[in-house]
């Protein structure tokens, strides 16, 4: 086997395995947003070149929610990077433009960040929306 082909099979199995990881991740945050209260209203919105993981709405706020996994919890609070920020912010705007309604909600940028062996940490206002 080439090396170019073990390489590209190696990225293959990280890939397959973030995905699992990441899908993983979302439900856990799903189910503990919803033990507090929160409606998912989308998960995954977007596609390529950035995406929100959830939307989710509890009474008049609509938030949206990044999820981060990662070793540890520290790490996990610095993965939203402000790259990140803006292709979320301009997903948010995405968002908002098929669903009018919101926009006289209260809307925030929220994040859950999960590591092993610790509880979900739900931040609302991760950072502030530039809308």
């Amino acid at each position: 086997m080439s090396l170019q082909r073990e390489r590209s099979e190696l990225r293959s199995r990280r890939a397959r395995r973030s995905g699992i990881t990441g899908a993983r991740s979302e439900w856990l945050a799903i189910l503990w947003l919803a033990a507090k209260g929160y409606r998912l209203l989308a998960r995954r919105f977007g596609g390529k070149g950035g995406e929100i993981d959830l939307i989710v709405k509890r009474g008049r706020t609509v938030a949206f929610v990044e999820v981060k996994a990662r070793g540890t919890m520290d790490e996990a609070m610095i993965a939203i990077t402000p790259d990140k920020r803006r292709l979320v912010e301009a997903r948010i705007r995405q968002w908002l433009a098929q669903n009018p309604w919101a926009m006289d909600h209260i809307l925030r940028a929220d994040a859950v960040f999960l590591a092993p062996r610790r509880w979900p940490r739900h931040v609302p206002d991760v950072f502030e929306l530039v809308l």
